[in-house]
């Protein structure tokens, strides 16, 4: 599904920033429960796997300040979007390095597979957003280690922490 909108801002929201709305009924026709998962392609620049989200009346993407940096274009202009369902297993892709490492330690996998879906996608986010291969590794192997130490339980600022440690590697 293809339509234009806008590139917008919320007006003095500490939460809520950069987005786009979705005419309602574009956004029904890809929500199935709870499951809200789409993949959106901007201005065929840039590919986002995400999450449609409600706010009174309106439907939402949100941005960040990464992807409208990429996009090149000002608040308030026109983007193109196109819009399909999400069918990937975590709503994502997963990194192949984090496959490997979660391949190589069935704990790990274990715990990984236990974690809330949202869970599992910020620790998705966190491998996938580097661009070496040998960093995402690293990162992987912490997660693994952190989550197989600690049982499942996931301590942001403690993961963090053995980032850094594994990132010196």
């Amino acid at each position: 599904m293809i339509f234009k909108t806008l590139l917008a801002k919320f007006p003095a929201s500490p939460l809520w920033g950069l987005h786009f709305e979705l005419p309602s009924d574009v956004a029904k026709l890809f929500i199935e429960g709870k499951d809200r998962r789409v993949i959106c392609k901007i201005n065929d620049q840039v590919c986002l796997h995400c999450a449609l989200m409600p706010s009174k009346e309106i439907w939402f993407v949100m941005l960040n300040q990464q992807v409208v940096k990429k996009l090149n274009q000002p608040i308030g202009s026109e983007i193109t979007v196109s819009v399909e369902k999400d069918i990937s297993e975590y709503g994502m892709l997963m990194p192949e390095e984090f496959k490997e490492v979660l391949d190589q330690h069935p704990d790990a996998d274990h715990y990984f597979h236990a974690l809330t879906a949202g869970k599992q996608r910020t620790l998705i986010y966190i491998v996938a957003k580097v661009k070496n291969s040998d960093s995402r590794i690293r990162k992987a192997l912490a997660i693994a280690d952190h989550i197989t130490a600690n049982k499942g339980q996931i301590d942001f600022k403690l993961l963090n922490e053995a980032l850094k440690m594994y990132n010196k590697m």
